[in-house]
């Protein structure tokens, strides 16, 4: 909660300055006529490397731990692009159907116009929470996909979406509430661009994650019930196992959403590597109010090292 304070805005704003200012807005052909919009920013003196960062449920290109984490590459030297997922930021107009979390197959074709747009260059994906658990549904399918992917971080990524179901609705006072409003100011701009496809005043009575959430796979999902929709964008099980590109996923024992026990049901391809840390949160890992997080600097490093194919293990430390 920390991490994403009113108090730490302002001077993540003033950092973050020189990457937005370099920014090119890009809508991105994903296939199927789905656009989705991306903010490319390239320094003075590219390395040529390409950084592509997507942030969690009901963020976006302007979260401050996107906006944070793509200011540190900038410096560094890396070509950097923002993406939006669907109905997210201010891209509700671009499509007409909702989003919802098993549209996999758009996120991957958003990832292979990126690729023709800078060809030659090994993309660099990195996501936080579901943007996390979808960067690594994209590399696994990397090489049916024909995607050059040289690495992909995800910062706690939604592992088991039927568990964090569950850890919202038991979890901390008022933190699913939070999620409700934040999903149903999302809901009513779509409504608003979409005013014949739309009518979500019922549904804003709801004040319950799981009832909403069911609500809304029967009406605009292929998904017969909640189940199928929630085991359809899990990463637990053999999901990953078709991973064959460097990965690092980097969680924490005290995340309120993501339990860590859903990690053992994990596929474990020798290019996966796992951080667990006993104190960060849900994509915080924050030491200091001021500057930097603990898991920005970390992916700054990682991405600056990239290790080879074949280290693999677990490594626990404190954050």
């Amino acid at each position: 909660m920390l991490a994403s304070t009113f108090a730490r805005r302002g001077p993540i704003a003033r950092r973050a300055a020189p990457v937005v200012a370099a920014e090119k807005e890009i809508l991105l052909d994903c296939g199927d006529g789905v656009r989705l919009q991306c903010f490319y920013s390239s320094p003075e003196h590219s390395t040529g490397k390409l950084a592509v960062l997507l942030h969690g449920w009901e963020g976006s290109a302007q979260s401050l731990y996107i906006l944070s984490l793509a200011q540190q590459l900038f410096e560094r030297g890396f070509e950097v692009v923002r993406l939006n997922l669907r109905d997210h930021g201010d891209t509700h107009h671009l499509n007409r159907e909702l989003f919802h979390s098993c549209r996999l197959p758009e996120v991957v074709g958003a990832v292979g116009s990126l690729q023709r747009l800078f060809p030659g260059k090994p993309l660099h994906l990195v996501g936080f929470s579901l943007g996390g658990n979808f960067m690594l549904r994209v590399a696994a399918q990397a090489g049916e996909a024909n995607l050059n992917v040289a690495k992909v971080i995800a910062v706690s990524p939604v592992l088991d979406p039927g568990e964090t179901l569950i850890a919202l609705e038991h979890g901390m006072p008022g933190y699913q509430l939070y999620f409700v409003r934040k999903w149903m100011r999302s809901l009513l701009k779509k409504q608003a661009v979409w005013p014949g496809d739309y009518d979500f005043r019922e549904l804003g009575r709801i004040a319950d994650l799981r009832r909403m959430t069911a609500e809304l796979v029967r009406r605009f999902t292929e998904f017969p019930s909640l189940d199928d929709y929630l085991n359809g964008y899990s990463i637990t099980g053999g999901r990953l196992a078709r991973l064959d590109v460097p990965a690092s996923i980097i969680t924490a024992l005290d995340d309120p959403i993501i339990p860590a026990h859903s990690l053992e049901r994990l596929a474990r391809p020798s290019c996966l590597h796992l951080t667990v840390t006993r104190f960060g949160g849900h994509c915080g890992f924050l030491e200091r109010l001021a500057g930097p997080s603990w898991v920005e600097r970390r992916i700054v490093a990682e991405l600056d090292t990239e290790r080879e194919h074949g280290e693999v293990g677990s490594i626990l430390t404190s954050a």
